[in-house]
């Protein structure tokens, strides 16, 4: 008998047949539902349906990420999620992202009934959905590979995307959390935004353009939050520096 097969106890019948989803509303309130029936919802506004676990000793670090899509606080319990909630939090697609959005129970072969809580739920603006797990490739167990195939045909099932995220790419990374450091709206200072589109409307190296608009130790933040909104665009795939290019946002 496979992981996999004693897992899902054979769940694989019409659409959420064996599959339940427990949640945690916004106001608080716990519900359970068919995996049919949760098209609908938006777990992307549910409350964590788990605690963030803080002990002396752990091996992770849970926290908050503040959330400049959400205007809002997100968990975390690792720093691999951090970062996978922060590249989340920089994609234009999404709208809305919750963490520890739901349960996902179902029964396996044994007749045990098995759970599961995704690291994040995401609502795309096409309307779509993103369920997302992160888990280092070299610490996913047979187990813990069967559980993540079993919530991937749950979500195949009722239509959603599933993302089993590892480690990121440390370079996209590294130049995301600075751009996150200029996230706030409160960069967003319109006569020096509005100044840094019309200089940038050719493409000019990074510095360039903020010394074209003015002193630079204030109009970078600006810079960087129009980088970090999309509002302007810069290769992310090589270190920022002085000399990278800024471009106008593709439309």
């Amino acid at each position: 008998m496979t992981a996999l097969r004693a897992l899902t106890g054979g769940v694989t019948g019409p659409l959420g047949d064996g599959f339940e989803i427990g949640f945690v509303t916004e106001d608080g309130v716990e519900r359970r539902i068919l995996l049919r029936d949760a098209w609908s919802m938006e777990f992307e506004r549910c409350l964590p349906v788990r605690r963030f676990p803080s002990y002396k000793g752990q091996r992770h670090y849970p926290g908050r990420w503040w959330s400049a899509t959400m205007g809002a606080h997100v968990g975390f319990e690792s720093w691999l999620e951090r970062d996978n909630l922060m590249l989340l939090d920089f994609d234009p697609a999404v709208a809305a992202v919750s963490s520890q959005p739901f349960w996902l129970f179902w029964t396996a072969e044994n007749g045990k009934t098995r759970s599961h809580a995704p690291d994040y739920f995401a609502r795309l603006h096409d309307g779509s959905a993103l369920v997302v797990d992160c888990r280092p490739v070299e610490r996913i167990k047979p187990k813990d590979a069967a559980i993540f195939e079993v919530t991937r045909a749950a979500c195949e099932q009722i239509g959603w995307r599933y993302r089993l995220a590892g480690a990121t790419n440390a370079i996209l990374t590294a130049n995301v959390r600075w751009l996150a450091g200029y996230r706030h709206p409160r960069h967003d200072i319109a006569p020096i935004a509005a100044a840094l589109r019309e200089a940038c409307a050719a493409p000019l190296p990074l510095m360039t353009a903020a010394e074209a608009v003015g002193e630079p130790i204030a109009v970078l933040p600006v810079l960087f939050h129009l980088l970090w909104r999309h509002d302007l665009d810069i290769d992310l795939s090589t270190p920022l520096h002085p000399d990278a290019v800024i471009t106008q946002a593709m439309s």
